[in-house]
């Protein structure tokens, strides 16, 4: 159970490109006409999650295997493997924050 967290952790990142999806599609209509700057500001929103997101996973990825397969060689190693994956973690957390700060100001 305990080699499940990086699965987990992965899945988180993918809910933050749906908030900001969901969010950004709530502002699109067939009659609002948008302005280049509010599209543009949508558009900077996804990217900011997006890259952010490819970052986190590609980190939590890297780290889970070599964690899990650490882990189970030596047990000490499950604090120190749950800290870096929470440090990757937080990257994917910062693009949703710059997101939804962005996608505030369109």
């Amino acid at each position: 159970m305990k080699s499940l967290i990086p699965v987990v952790m992965s899945g988180i990142i993918a809910v933050y490109g749906l908030v900001v999806a969901v969010l950004i599609s709530q502002a699109l209509s067939p009659t609002n006409n948008l302005s280049l700057y509010t599209s543009f500001m949508h558009l900077a929103a996804g990217l900011s999650v997006g890259l952010t997101g490819i970052a986190a996973g590609y980190t939590i990825g890297i780290v889970g295997d070599a964690g899990v397969r650490a882990y189970m060689q030596q047990s000490r190693v499950y604090v120190g493997m749950i800290l870096i994956l929470i440090f990757g973690e937080v990257l994917g957390l910062y693009g949703l924050i710059v997101g939804l700060i962005l996608n505030s100001k369109s």
